[in-house]
């Protein structure tokens, strides 16, 4: 009997939707209003017209964002969300997702390899799938995953336009790096591995802009950074007992 290929499950919402912001947005600011995400999404605050639609809708967005509030990583992107400028909010939600979804923060190398100005394709993306999954999708699904990617790289500021696909660089504040850094932290990543995380990865921007951020970010209490000589030290002991995360 010949063995059995048994293939890896897949942690993702891309083979569906993208990285939903706008759902997303809707959901965490009724949550706000009313202490309660999950609940809200009951409501159908993210407008979808159909029984159906909204249950997708509803799924696919716990599976991206978890919506548990005894989640650690939950509890950051709450924290930060309050915090964090409106314009930075969908690489936020992007950051968040590549925590959570593997096709997402597989196609980070596919956006960081191409230069401001020129054109992503969405055939670098297929081929992105092809080489992480070979032969797992069929080619029309495989085509349309790379889309919904392309499309979540577009709804976080990394990619513009409709057609065009032209690679550009969002601005990135102190605060989107401490969330950036925050993520690692809780993957336990520490000292200078924290800026060769896929989050610091995803935020296209060179070590040295990160460690600058990352000193704006400890003046705001948002962590702890000390760097001498080649050793890094980065905590989060004061937003842990703010946040009541076990550090």
């Amino acid at each position: 009997m010949e063995p059995v290929e048994i293939k890896e499950k897949l942690n993702t919402v891309h083979t569906s939707r993208t990285l939903m912001f706008a759902e997303l947005s809707r959901v965490m600011d009724h949550g706000f209003e009313t202490n309660s995400f999950v609940e809200s999404m009951g409501e159908n605050v993210t407008g979808k017209l159909t029984k159906s639609n909204i249950e997708k809708t509803n799924r696919y967005l716990k599976q991206l964002y978890s919506f548990n509030k005894s989640d650690n990583y939950f509890t950051g992107l709450k924290h930060f969300w309050q915090i964090i400028p409106n314009e930075s909010k969908p690489i936020l939600a992007l950051l968040f997702s590549i925590h959570t979804d593997n096709l997402l923060s597989e196609s980070i190398d596919v956006v960081n390899k191409n230069s401001i100005g020129i054109k992503v394709s969405v055939d670098s993306f297929v081929e992105n799938l092809d080489l992480f999954h070979p032969k797992r999708f069929s080619e029309i699904t495989s085509r349309s995953v790379a889309k919904n990617i392309a499309s979540s790289w577009k709804q976080a500021g990394f990619i513009l336009g409709k057609v065009k696909n032209i690679r550009v660089q969002p601005e990135i504040d102190y605060s989107v790096v401490a969330f950036a850094l925050f993520l690692g932290y809780l993957d336990n990543l520490r000292g200078e591995f924290l800026f060769n995380s896929k989050y610091t990865r995803a935020l296209s921007i060179p070590e040295s802009k990160l460690r600058d951020l990352a000193f704006e970010a400890s003046k705001r209490d948002l962590l702890s950074y000390q760097y001498s000589g080649s050793v890094t030290t980065i905590t989060f002991n004061q937003l842990f007992k703010n946040l009541n995360i076990n550090g």
